[in-house]
């Protein structure tokens, strides 16, 4: 079984992202994601892009699941975040690149260019947390 996902959107692209907008979806080759806010959960995104922390991203690469790699992100704080978190610190974020094919992979894109994940994804992420996602099933 696979549901589409909404993750937790806590922020957004940084002026640090370099991205190709000639297309839809943009190409993004170098990823800042600027956090306004961030309720926990160990997978936010913020369109095209979504970032793990690095022991979710450690968890799915010991369980061998399917249709992603992992590249750098740069992580900003907003001057938002700083007011409503004072000197909370986030924990280390990778980018997660989704390269599979939505309900085959574990994790793929639908022809629509929203997550995709599988019931052992999902399983992985609530390890961690996962708390203020949104699930639906996909056909």
């Amino acid at each position: 079984m696979h549901y589409f996902i909404g993750p937790e959107v806590a922020g957004g692209l940084g002026d640090g992202t370099v991205m190709d907008t000639s297309m839809h979806p943009p190409t993004i080759s170098s990823l800042e994601y600027e956090f306004d806010d961030w309720l926990g959960d160990h997978l936010v995104e913020s369109f095209p892009c979504y970032i793990v922390t690095e022991v979710a991203a450690s968890a799915i690469r010991k369980s061998g699941l399917s249709g992603c790699s992992f590249g750098p992100v740069f992580i900003k704080k907003s001057e938002t975040f700083e007011e409503i978190n004072p000197g909370m610190a986030l924990p280390d974020f990778v980018w997660l690149k989704v390269d599979g094919v939505a309900g085959v992979s574990d994790f793929g894109l639908s022809q629509d260019n929203r997550l995709v994940i599988s019931e052992d994804a999902i399983r992985v992420f609530k390890k961690f947390g996962l708390e203020n996602a949104d699930f639906q099933e996909f056909n």
